[in-house]
């Protein structure tokens, strides 16, 4: 089931709020780039990692890899993840060159999750934002609401596949050693845009590391 813009969402006001401040931040950073797709926002920052930084960060994604779960538990992300350690200088500091970018309060976002996606792994297409038939959802209400803005960086070169694809758009992104994706899981007016479904498609050859932050409506508990 999914939120259609005609439905109300408790946190739409506070989601526009967000969409709103973000989009102007954004837009004025010569360094973040707007895909041009229609009814949906995305933007990508070129080498926002560093090289030394991408490296480092994927030993700590090793270090906490497990078998991934999702909220909708249907089997469709054979992934490893695991969320990095949030009170590590290091993770703190690139945390911190998130929330600037995106002008928010850290305080609205989730602790970093590291990805790993082995050959034949993927993340079949989904939703970030949350739904009501989550088996979650009253919980992710009460603590912190919806997700708003999604923020994913790449952090090595993939042989072959992995790349991240947005079906409803028709946009595909290959991965690029530390670039950074953002994008908007909620249309203009503070409701869930069915544009933003996306899809981590299949390691063909090599392995693919990725950071993901999601940032909410509400300080996150």
């Amino acid at each position: 089931m999914v939120l259609f813009r005609s439905e109300p969402h408790p946190d739409a006001a506070d989601l526009k709020r967000i969409g709103n401040q973000v989009r102007a931040r954004l837009d004025a950073d010569p360094a973040a780039y707007r895909i041009p797709v229609e009814d949906f926002e995305i933007y990508a920052v070129g080498e926002f990692f560093t090289r030394p930084e991408c490296e480092r960060l994927i030993k700590v994604v090793d270090a906490v890899a497990r078998p991934s779960d999702s909220y909708s538990n249907d089997g469709g992300r054979t992934s490893y993840s695991g969320d990095v350690d949030p009170h590590d200088p290091f993770i703190r500091m690139l945390q911190r060159r998130i929330d600037d970018l995106m002008g928010l309060d850290p305080s609205y976002g989730e602790t970093i999750q590291g990805q790993r996606y082995l050959p034949g792994q993927e993340f079949k297409a989904h939703f970030d934002h949350f739904r009501p038939s989550d088996p979650m959802w009253n919980e992710e209400m009460r603590n912190g609401g919806q997700r708003s803005w999604t923020a994913m960086a790449y952090l090595n070169t993939v042989e072959e596949g992995g790349s991240t694809d947005f079906p409803k758009v028709n946009l595909s992104i290959p991965p690029q050693p530390g670039a950074l994706l953002i994008w908007n899981n909620m249309a203009r007016d503070g409701r869930p845009n069915a544009k933003s479904l996306h899809a981590g498609r299949p390691v063909i050859q090599g392995v693919k590391y990725v950071l993901t932050k999601w940032y909410r409506s509400r300080p996150w508990n």
